[in-house]
């Protein structure tokens, strides 16, 4: 968060920065944020949780996500802007860019948008773990004379988040828009009959901690399978909503994933900001962007022309990456795989990259 403050950084690596926090909180909510709710639940004081430690965690958390939107709202945007990168909201679109997204959302994303009105034969489906959905709130009834007011609209993940607008409506300019912006401004389309009078986008954090006892399970493999299918719908943790949600919507979703108030986060800005490096990849402006780095040769291995083997047997030898290239490790390998003298080759591999 501090790098993504600091204006001598360059605008989009503010704002990859932006999106690590994000990255990193949803994954310390999935891990380690369930055993300090269940205490507060419980009232039960375990070592190291209870009430007190989930009312510090929250208080921590909301100020950190507060100051993460400040930043991305009144630092890093206004710094893409000078710069001619922008994402437009719906109320700023001019007449060509909003005909392009309406074309948009009737092509690419109306079809696969499903809403669900909540009644006794439909009741709350399942929502994913960190997934985009709106919850809706109508007025009038429907087809079949229910009043049934809420509905929820699950957005696919296959969709892009961010949308980058053809040059014909953008100009010289570089201008995203949001998929929760696009399906906003199109959302009373889904309910033909009904008004929609309230509505939010919403994302709920699901607790994703794995705890399998390897003593009790006779096939791990399984277990691991079915436990990573089901953490995707395990107990909620945190409920993130756009702030100008309502309170009758927020307070119906806290009841629905029974949280406490503390773990509602108002956002101002997209609920899922990790979806936004998106932009880091289209924006094609090397200048606003760290200058590439090129991993030196290792020192440990310049200017002998001996094999790796020849020069371990000399002493240890430390490659530091990524200063130092990875490519000192692949001829060790290739080294090794033409070796006879080598019986098998062992390693951890831990994000080599291609």
């Amino acid at each position: 968060l501090e790098w993504a403050h600091r204006s001598d950084v360059p605008p989009l690596e503010r704002l990859r920065y932006l999106c690590i926090v994000s990255s990193n909180l949803d994954e310390f909510f999935e891990i380690r944020a369930a055993p300090h709710l269940e205490a507060s639940r419980d009232g039960a004081r375990k070592p190291g949780y209870s009430e007190s430690s989930f009312k510090r965690l929250s208080s921590a958390a909301h100020a950190l996500v507060e100051r993460q939107y400040a930043i991305f709202n009144n630092e890093v945007m206004p710094a893409l802007a000078r710069h001619g990168i922008r994402i437009v909201p719906h109320g700023e679109r001019d007449r060509a860019q909003r005909r392009w997204v309406k074309q948009y959302f009737d092509r690419e994303v109306r079809p696969l948008l499903v809403p669900v009105s909540l009644d006794p034969s439909h009741p709350f489906p399942l929502v994913a773990n960190k997934s985009l959905n709106f919850v809706v709130r109508l007025s009038g009834v429907d087809a079949f004379g229910r009043d049934n007011e809420i509905a929820i609209v699950k957005v696919p993940r296959a969709l892009h988040r961010m949308i980058l607008m053809p040059a014909k409506v953008s100009g010289k300019e570089r201008i995203w828009v949001s998929l929760s912006s696009v399906i906003r401004a199109h959302l009373h389309e889904l309910f033909n009959s009904r008004g929609v009078t309230q509505f939010s986008q919403f994302r709920v954090t699901r607790n994703s901690d794995l705890a399998i006892d390897e003593e009790e399970v006779k096939n791990l493999r399984t277990a691991l399978r079915l436990g990573l299918q089901h953490r995707h719908f395990r107990d909620a943790v945190r409920l993130e909503v756009s702030s100008g949600c309502s309170d009758y919507l927020s307070d119906f979703l806290l009841a629905e994933f029974k949280l406490p108030g503390e773990s509602l986060y108002r956002v101002h800005g997209p609920v899922n900001m990790v979806r936004l490096s998106e932009m880091i990849a289209q924006a094609r402006a090397p200048r606003l962007l760290f200058p590439l780095h090129h991993p030196a040769w290792p020192l440990a291995f310049k200017g002998a022309e001996q094999s790796v083997f020849g020069r371990i047997r000399q002493g240890d030898a430390l490659v530091h990456q990524p200063f130092e290239s990875f490519d000192a490790v692949l001829s060790f390998l290739r080294e090794a795989v033409e070796d006879p003298a080598v019986l098998a080759i062992k390693q951890t591999i831990y994000r080599t990259g291609a």
